[in-house]
């Protein structure tokens, strides 16, 4: 229905509809914001940008003196006031028109996504941790540059280095217009980083490099060994194997969308340096080389499955993909899932492959395939969640891109890791 015929829209919220429709959600958020407090508002920056830091000697057990950290460590607990206050109740408000609107049996135009508008507005909110436990910010300077990431010691780190344990570390990628904070929320990793005793890094991509924060996934610099993000990205994850007390040979990666994407690459570049990676509605390895080609994938797949290439060994793999995914198709969850099978059917023998469906009374919300080796370990899984979209399954409304319904892909994941080790590397 038209708004207009009745004089109802407020200017701003329907220019701010306008501008949703052309995507401009960072836009389209001020434009709300006017109309929500009568005043307009302080242009919006990022709150607590990470830090470069300063080495400081022996501040944890088993750590060595290079290794950066930082004494920034932002209380859960802090105030917000001002613009900061009203941003972070927006989300809620604009449900609460929305829910208004109904009543009136308004149809309002389906770019009204409240959850999409959140990434929008604060994607640098600290995560709460228990006590002991550390979310570091740090940076990393490399042949590649400068990069910024956090990491998520759990309270148990230093009990675990005393009795001389080494842990396990997951690298998590996060998806355009997220931070390592908003992921961090969003997946509830660190929650069960306490649980299993792992070390997480968030690598964070800067807008310098994308203006949307997204992995350059698409590039062919971005794609190879050595080059690029892929070369920092494994740069940093020798740097926390190195300084940390790590099990070099369960160390994991995962992503989301680009973040995704770019854990596909990791693993086919550097696959003696994972044990098994994550992969939530991604896409499969090269099925882009440049922007146009990247857009045309997200909207239908690889213009064909793209083949497996080289020569480097198999990385277990566990795929998520919702059916009802309207900005990566699902058609590419079942490429990377192809892409996967035809390696491990080159490299391995005895292979027998499964299908079951997770379901309630009321729906079946998942069908799970899964390919296992001779000894019945599983090496490749495939979670296609049917009615989901474009979001983390199982994750925290207080992250963004998160869908709070099953299956809990971050405890899948781990499950999948931990059950993965590469035996004795040396990664020096």
């Amino acid at each position: 229905m038209d708004f207009s015929k009745f004089n109802m829209t407020p200017p701003h919220l329907k220019e701010a509809m306008e501008l949703m429709k052309s995507g401009q959600l960072k836009e389209a958020t001020i434009a709300i914001q006017k109309n929500l407090s009568g005043a307009a508002p302080a242009s919006h920056t990022e709150k607590n940008p990470i830090k470069d830091v300063t080495p400081i000697k022996d501040v944890t057990p088993g750590v060595t003196s290079d290794v950066p950290m930082s004494q920034d460590r932002t209380s859960p607990t802090d105030k917000r006031t001002g613009t900061d206050e009203l941003f972070s109740k927006l989300p809620d408000k604009l449900q609460d028109f929305t829910d208004k609107m109904k009543n009136f049996k308004l149809d309002l135009p389906t770019v009204m996504n409240v959850s999409a508008l959140r990434t929008g507005v604060d994607t640098h909110i600290e995560p709460s941790i228990p006590d002991n436990a550390q979310f570091l910010k740090g940076t990393l300077k490399s042949s590649q540059g400068s990069h910024d990431y956090r990491l998520y010691i759990p309270s148990n780190y230093a009990q675990a280095v005393e009795e001389g344990l080494r842990l396990p570390l997951i690298v998590m990628l996060h998806g355009c217009t997220q931070s390592p904070e908003d992921f961090a929320a969003g997946t509830r990793m660190n929650e069960l980083a306490e649980e299993h005793r792992c070390l997480i890094v968030y690598p964070s991509q800067p807008a310098s490099a994308n203006q949307n924060r997204c992995w350059n996934w698409f590039k062919p610099t971005d794609q190879q060994q050595g080059q690029g993000e892929p070369a920092w990205l494994a740069a940093l994850t020798k740097s926390i194997i190195k300084n940390y007390a790590v099990d070099s040979s369960r160390v994991y990666i995962a992503g989301l969308s680009a973040g995704a994407a770019m854990a596909v690459i990791m693993a086919e570049n550097y696959p003696e340096m994972f044990a098994a990676v994550g992969v939530h509605s991604g896409l499969a390895y090269r099925s882009a080389t440049d922007l146009p080609s990247a857009l045309m994938a997200m909207r239908q797949g690889g213009s064909a499955a793209p083949k497996h290439t080289g020569s480097s060994k198999f990385v277990p793999m566990i795929v998520f993909h919702g059916d009802q995914d309207h900005t990566v198709s699902i058609r590419n969850g079942g490429q990377i899932f192809e892409q996967a099978e035809q390696r491990l059917q080159a490299q391995k023998t005895g292979l027998t492959t499964r299908q079951h469906k997770q379901c309630s009374e009321q729906n079946c919300r998942s069908t799970q395939t899964e390919i296992r080796d001779s000894q019945g370990v599983n090496q490749l899984e495939y979670w296609k969640i049917h009615g989901a979209g474009h979001s983390w399954a199982g994750g925290s409304s207080a992250g963004s891109y998160t869908d709070p319904k099953g299956p809990n892909a971050s405890k899948e994941m781990l499950r999948f890791f931990l059950d993965h080790s590469l035996g004795h590397v040396d990664l020096t």
